[in-house]
C-alpha cells in the first residue's frame, strides 16, 4: 500500500467513531515530543479486521538519527509479531517485547502502548528503541529518556494527548531547543543547556536547579512588561498551556506538559525555545508590508494629482480636438491610479483583478458616454487574482476596448450593451468584448481596430497585448451585429511576493 495518508488509513477503520478519530489525530499531533524524548521511533499501529496490524503513522525524532530511512504507513506489520501486539492490545501498562529485532544495523527493542480512549483500545504506540542509543548516557540522556517514559505511559491510562490543552499552535518548540524538568511542587529539578541559555538571553544569572520556576520567571518580569495569563500555569508545569515570555527585548516561547502517573500529577515537563530573532522578522515583515501599501497609495495620490493637471489644461484649451486628446490622458492616468488603489489595500504585489476592473470600467462608460446615454456592462467568468505588473496593462486595454466602443459603437444611440467574457486556466487569459453596437465597419478596419483621433487608443492595445502579453488581438463582426473583439494572452507568472518574503523569513 506504501505512502498511505493518516486520514484515508483511519477512514478505512468504520468502528471509530467521531470522537476516536479525534484522540489518534491529537495523539498524532502531539507525540513528536515523546520521539525527540525518548530518542526512538514511534509507530501508530491499528488492529484491521483481519487481524494484521497496519502502520497508519509514525514520527521520528529530531534528536538522534531515526532507525527508520524509509515511509511505512500504510505498510503491514510481519505476522511473527501479532501475538505479542495482541496481548499488549490487553494489557493495561506499556508491554516490552521479549525479543530484540535487528534493524540495518541496529538491535531494537519495542515497546508498546496500548491508546486507551473512554475505556476503549484504539490501537499501539510502538516505540523502537535503538539500543545503541541508550550505551552510555550523562544526566541529559537520562532525564530526557525518563521524562520521555513518563508520557508514554500516560497513553495507556489515557492521560496523553492533552484532551484539555490550552494550546495557541504558535509554538512549535521541539525537545533540542530545551526543556526543563519539574516536580510536582514546580521546582527545577533538571534544565537542559538550551533551556539555560533561553532563560540567560532573558536576563536570569541564577542557577536553575532547585529554584521554583515561577519564582526564576517572575523574577525577570519588569513593571511594564507583557504578562499572559497563560505564563503561571507554564512555569508551574500544571496544565498543558502554551505561553510566550518577553523581557530584556527576548521572547522565548514555552510549553508546559503535565507528568501523571497512576495517582496524579508527579511533576512537568516546560519545552523552551528562544523565538527572538522570529519575532523580530515577523514584525519586520508588517512593516514592510504597511511601507508597500503605503507607497501604492502615494502613487495613487500623484497620479490623481497629474490627473487633475490634465483635466485643468483641458478646460483651458479653446482646441476641440486638444481637449478630447487631454481627456484621453487624463482618462489613461485616472486608470493606472484605479489599479494603485487596489493594490494600496494589500501588501501583496497582486490584486483582485474583477474588483479593479469593474470600477475602472464603469468609470470609463461614465466618463466616455455623452449626456443621456445608457450603457451598460456585464462580466462572465472571473479574471481572478493577478500580479501588479500584469494588471496595469490589461486593465489599460480593456479601458480603450469599452471606450473604443462607446465612441464608435454606440454613436448616435440611446443605449447599449458591453459584454465581457473571461476563460482563465493558469496563466492563459482569453478576454472577449463584445458589444450591440453599430457593428463591425465602425470599429474595425480589416480586423485592426479603426484608429480614432491619434489612433493612440489602438496603438495601446496592440502594443500592450502583442509585445507585453505576446498575444494576439482581433476584431470581428458579433453575431448579432454589433462587435466582438477577442484576445489571447498569457500572464507573467508572478508568485505572490508576499507570500515569498513570509515563506523565506519563516525558514
Amino acid at each position: 500500500m506504501g505512502m498511505a495518508d493518516f486520514s484515508e488509513i483511519l477512514a478505512s477503520f468504520p468502528d471509530f467513531n467521531e470522537s476516536d478519530r479525534e484522540w489518534l489525530h491529537l495523539l498524532v499531533a502531539d507525540w513528536q515530543v515523546i520521539a525527540d524524548l525518548s530518542f526512538a521511533d514511534l509507530l501508530l499501529l491499528l488492529k484491521r479486521a483481519d487481524g494484521s496490524y497496519v502502520v497508519a503513522e509514525q514520527c521520528r525524532p529530531s534528536t538522534v538519527m531515526s532507525l527508520r530511512t524509509e515511509d511505512v504507513v500504510g505498510d503491514l506489520i510481519p505476522s511473527e509479531r501479532k501475538r505479542e501486539l495482541d496481548a499488549a492490545m490487553l494489557s493495561q501498562t506499556t508491554v516490552r517485547s521479549n525479543t530484540m529485532r535487528t534493524v540495518g544495523k541496529a538491535t531494537v527493542c519495542d515497546v508498546y502502548a496500548p491508546i486507551r480512549h473512554q475505556g476503549k483500545t484504539l490501537g499501539l504506540v510502538a516505540r523502537e528503541t535503538n539500543m545503541a542509543t541508550r550505551e552510555s548516557n550523562g544526566r541529559y540522556e537520562s532525564e530526557s529518556i525518563n521524562a520521555g517514559k513518563a508520557l508514554f505511559d500516560m497513553i495507556t491510562r489515557g492521560q496523553f494527548p492533552y484532551s484539555d490543552s490550552v494550546m495557541n499552535q504558535r509554538h512549535n518548540a521541539r525537545v533540542a531547543d530545551g526543556f526543563i524538568i519539574l516536580t510536582a511542587g514546580g521546582i527545577v529539578r533538571y534544565a537542559s543547556p538550551n533551556a539555560i541559555s533561553c532563560f540567560r538571553r532573558l536576563g536570569s544569572v541564577e542557577t536553575m536547579p532547585g529554584q521554583y520556576l515561577s519564582e526564576i520567571g517572575t523574577s525577570l518580569i519588569q513593571q511594564n512588561d507583557p504578562l499572559p495569563d497563560s505564563l503561571p500555569l507554564v512555569l508551574t508545569g500544571k496544565a498543558a498551556v502554551d505561553s510566550e515570555l518577553v523581557v530584556n527585548r527576548s521572547a522565548v516561547s514555552m510549553r508546559s506538559l503535565p507528568l501523571y502517573g497512576k495517582d496524579g500529577r508527579i511533576g512537568g515537563i516546560v519545552l523552551c525555545r528562544d523565538v527572538t530573532e522570529l519575532r523580530r522578522r515577523e514584525k519586520e515583515l508588517q512593516t514592510k508590508d504597511a511601507t508597500i501599501s503605503e507607497i501604492h497609495h502615494r502613487v495613487k495620490n500623484n497620479l490623481q494629482t497629474v490627473s487633475a493637471l490634465l483635466r485643468l489644461q483641458g478646460r483651458r484649451t479653446k482646441s476641440k480636438e486638444v481637449r478630447k486628446e487631454l481627456e484621453e490622458a487624463q482618462r489613461r492616468v485616472q486608470t493606472i491610479a484605479v489599479v494603485h488603489e487596489g493594490l494600496s489595500q494589500t501588501a501583496d504585489e497582486i490584486v483582485d483583478f474583477d474588483k479593479v476592473i469593474a470600477n475602472l470600467l464603469k468609470m470609463s462608460v461614465d466618463l466616455a458616454t455623452t449626456g443621456e446615454q445608457k450603457i451598460s456592462i456585464s462580466y462572465i467568468g472571473k479574471f481572478g487574482m493577478m500580479p501588479a505588473q500584469d494588471a496595469t496593462p490589461l486593465s489599460l486595454v480593456l479601458t480603450e476596448l469599452v471606450n473604443n466602443a462607446v465612441e464608435h459603437g454606440f454613436e448616435g444611440r440611446d443605449e447599449g450593451h458591453i459584454t465581457i467574457s473571461v476563460g482563465r486556466g493558469g496563466d492563459n487569459l482569453n478576454v472577449v468584448v463584445e458589444d450591440d453596437g453599430n457593428g463591425y465597419h465602425t470599429e474595425s478596419n480589416a480586423g485592426q481596430a479603426r484608429p480614432s483621433g491619434s489612433g493612440l487608443g489602438t496603438q495601446i492595445i496592440n502594443t500592450f497585448v502583442t509585445n507585453d502579453f505576446g498575444g494576439t488581438v482581433r476584431w470581428e463582426p458579433r453575431r448579432d451585429g454589433g462587435t466582438r473583439v477577442v484576445i489571447n494572452l498569457t500572464l507573467r507568472v508572478a508568485q505572490t511576493s508576499s507570500e515569498k518574503s513570509h515563506l523565506a523569513a519563516l525558514e
